[in-house]
């Protein structure tokens, strides 16, 4: 470590403070300094112009962390001071887009209420920052980080709903899409226009020559809308990677004022109140020729370096990784070795959901306790962000190497779950879609809302309703921060709206979008809907993860059923779980589970559940506690 440019980062940052803030900002440099300019010297310190480069950073890094209103830096303050702050709430967390919810961001404010008669501590807007016209990707596509897509609003409005879900006790989180920018943000223009600082902002090939040996590692995400990782650009005269769509252009982390900006942008928002940051598509940040250009060293050197710019200027920012890869490659997202616990604080345990849905296609769980067993140990101050659905396909690919090691065939078995969620096997109860899909015998994506596939936009019986329940129930056990999608806490069906019909032809993933049904909105407190019913069974959920026999902190351990069709999880010392996944009544024995005598029912969707050996009714779940 080269002392001197330390000591003069620290004189970067420290400019300016006035004598208060000064001592505070010099003990947050001494944790989290070093660690910084070590994770940026890793990545840029070969680079020409590199030490001006980070002076300038630290620079601009005590400017943002000046700028923090009173409000946020006592909130930084007590949250460092418990750093489990996020786990020890509880906190359950709500997943929308800002039209679907609200209308506009004034429209979520107005809600921020029904949020609270919920439960919910943790809300999770998905892109509502100003999106390229036309196809955005559903706003993943940004045009601008300073700026609110004009029909959600303003920055002055993003203000005053933080300030109101802080009021609430509700964390806002928003995304920030690290990969890629819209070809019509400022950068990309400027690069169209021969800018040549902005180009190195780019991945840029005059031909098709390296294109085509990247190809040959590189994975498709859209392989039948967006065949392909590169696009030309007639006005840049090359080839550009493009990920995801060739509207959306991968950024070069290679180049350091690309990491300087996203600092940037990033800080802007935490200012403005943002607490959470859903960090998108962060596996695909570095480029490297004969991999699959996911999940590279120098990515978690990128995130490691975020997380610590966050811990010195708003410690009370939580990071959050979305990184859809398997189980095994998840742990890095959240730091490992010399940096354990200290990249994302959150990241997303898509293999859970993903083989959640296996288990309720097969009606058997080996699967599920497989994946559970192999889930490594949270560091601390770390945990999953469980979810059943979301925005995106279940992306099946996450559970490849889960299915391979079970001894089983990939495709076969997993294109035979799909399958059946998507209707097309006989006795399903699924109303799925496939998506990027080529083939019967293709598999790589599902679509739908919950209801969709536990089959309650058909039957509104109770099985169906248990149905959601076992799945939810299960992310609350098994999750650190569980997330509820929007309407699944009403039984709300997917998208049928007409308005929206060229949406879902073009992406079917807008299948699982729909607008907040306000019919079941009114709903909610009546028992004799199935919109109401829904809204009792979550709100069950909410109020049995508070109890004090659920342990935050503790892991959830898989237990032995002998019943393949029944999951058994302790949550500590106080909490045992079992869930049916089977169209069929299982025995469950309580006592083998050691959840019999002196343990009592915390919530239940089957009949009886007392001691002993107990019937647990088709797709049932029961939580015990020890008393």
């Amino acid at each position: 470590m080269d002392v001197s440019l330390l000591s003069r980062a620290c004189d970067r940052f420290l400019a300016g403070a006035d004598v208060a803030r000064q001592s505070e900002a010099m003990i947050r440099f001494d944790r989290h300094g070093t660690q910084l300019l070590q994770r940026l010297s890793r990545l840029y310190g070969r680079q020409p112009g590199f030490e001006p480069w980070l002076l300038s950073l630290f620079t601009t890094l005590g400017t943002f962390a000046r700028a923090r209103s009173n409000e946020l830096r006592e909130l930084d303050r007590r949250r460092e001071q418990n750093p489990d702050w996020f786990i020890d709430d509880k906190r359950v967390g709500y997943c929308a887009y800002v039209d679907r919810f609200g209308s506009d961001l004034n429209g979520v404010a107005e809600r921020v209420g029904y949020l609270e008669s919920l439960g919910i501590g943790y809300l999770h807007l998905l892109p509502f920052l100003r999106a390229r016209s036309g196809d955005s990707d559903g706003g993943f596509a940004v045009a601008s980080f300073d700026e609110v897509e004009p029909a959600l609003g303003s920055m002055d409005d993003l203000e005053r709903l933080a300030a109101r879900l802080r009021k609430g006790r509700i964390s806002l989180c928003a995304d920030l899409v690290l990969n890629h920018v819209a070809d019509q943000h400022e950068w990309a223009v400027a690069a169209m226009r021969g800018d040549q600082h902005y180009r190195a902002y780019f991945h840029l090939f005059p031909d098709r020559r390296l294109p085509d040996r990247y190809e040959q590692t590189v994975a498709q995400i859209f392989p039948q809308t967006a065949p392909g990782n590169f696009s030309y650009v007639d006005a840049l005269q090359s080839w550009v990677w493009t990920t995801f769509y060739p509207y959306q252009w991968d950024l070069n982390y290679a180049h350091p004022p690309v990491f300087a900006s996203i600092a940037s942008a990033l800080l802007q928002l935490a200012n403005r109140g943002v607490e959470v940051f859903r960090l998108d598509s962060a596996p695909f940040l570095w480029k490297r020729e004969g991999t699959s250009c996911m999940n590279q060293p120098e990515v978690h050197q990128i995130l490691g370096a975020l997380r610590a710019m966050i811990d010195l200027v708003a410690p009370g920012v939580l990071l959050k990784a979305e990184a859809i890869v398997a189980s095994t490659e998840l742990l890095p997202y959240l730091g490992v070795g010399e940096a354990l616990g200290r990249e994302c604080h959150l990241a997303y345990h898509s293999g859970l959901m993903a083989a959640s849905w296996v288990a309720l296609s097969e009606g058997r769980t080996e699967l599920l306790q497989q994946l559970l067993d192999s889930t490594p140990a949270l560091p601390a101050h770390t945990g999953w962000m469980t979810y059943v659905r979301c925005h995106d396909d279940i992306v099946w690919g996450v559970l490849r190497s889960d299915v391979e090691t079970a001894g089983t065939d990939f495709i076969q078995r997993i294109g035979a779950a799909a399958a059946f969620l998507e209707g097309r096997r006989p006795g399903s109860f699924g109303h799925g879609t496939a998506f990027q899909s080529a083939g019967s015998n293709a598999v790589h994506g599902t679509n739908g809302m919950t209801s969709a596939l536990v089959g309650l936009d058909s039957v509104a019986g109770d099985d169906a309703l248990r149905r959601l329940a076992l799945m939810y129930g299960l992310a609350f056990v098994a999750g650190t921060v569980p997330l509820l999608y929007m309407g699944d806490e009403l039984a709300q069906s997917g998208n049928e709206a007409e308005q929206d019909a060229a949406l879902i032809a073009l992406d079917g993933r807008w299948l699982q979008r729909p607008r907040l049904d306000l019919a079941r909105l009114k709903q909610q407190s009546d028992a004799d809907t199935l919109a109401g019913k829904a809204h009792a069974v979550i709100k069950a959920l909410i109020a049995a993860r508070r109890d004090p026999a659920f342990a935050a902190r503790a892991a959830a351990k898989t237990l032995a059923s002998d019943n393949d069709a029944v999951l058994a999880i302790r949550r500590g010392e106080r909490l045992v779980a079992a869930f049916n996944f089977s169209g069929r009544p299982q025995h469950v024995d309580w006592n083998r589970l050691n959840a019999g005598d002196g343990w009592t029912t915390l919530l239940q969707t089957a009949d009886d559940a007392s001691t002993g050996v107990e019937l647990l009714p088709a797709w049932a779940m029961v939580w015990r506690k020890k008393t």
